[in-house]
């Protein structure tokens, strides 16, 4: 019989996250770089608080990765530091600086993936 609280009562562990992640279309990516690596990777999925990025070059956890989004709203710099690590797969940020003008092209872009796809 199972001793997990979640299993017992039926409910799921609420999510850690603040903002709900969207699967983006085909074609979002971004150009990245760290610790003299530089690369440019689809991005799988996105909130306005990070980003899932498909990478075989994935980084340690806590590390600092600058970005550049490459779509059709602009060029779009942002900082993040690497939280969540699936080696051979990728990895997930969480942004930690967006200038105050370049916010609105990221909700932009985080609005229309979540107007041609499915909340994660």
């Amino acid at each position: 019989m199972p001793s997990d609280e979640h299993t017992l009562t039926g409910r799921t562990p609420p999510s850690r996250r603040h903002y709900p992640r969207v699967k983006t279309p085909e074609g979002v990516s971004v150009y990245w770089r760290c610790e003299g690596l530089e690369d440019t990777s689809p991005v799988r999925d996105l909130s306005v608080g990070g980003l899932f990025l498909e990478t075989g070059e994935t980084r340690a956890l806590g590390t600092t990765v600058r970005l550049e989004f490459l779509v059709q709203e602009g060029a779009i710099p942002a900082e993040a530091v690497v939280r969540y690590v699936r080696p051979g797969s990728g990895m997930g940020l969480k942004f930690t600086s967006v200038h105050r003008e370049d916010a609105p092209r990221l909700t932009a872009l985080v609005n229309r993936s979540t107007g041609s796809t499915n909340n994660l």
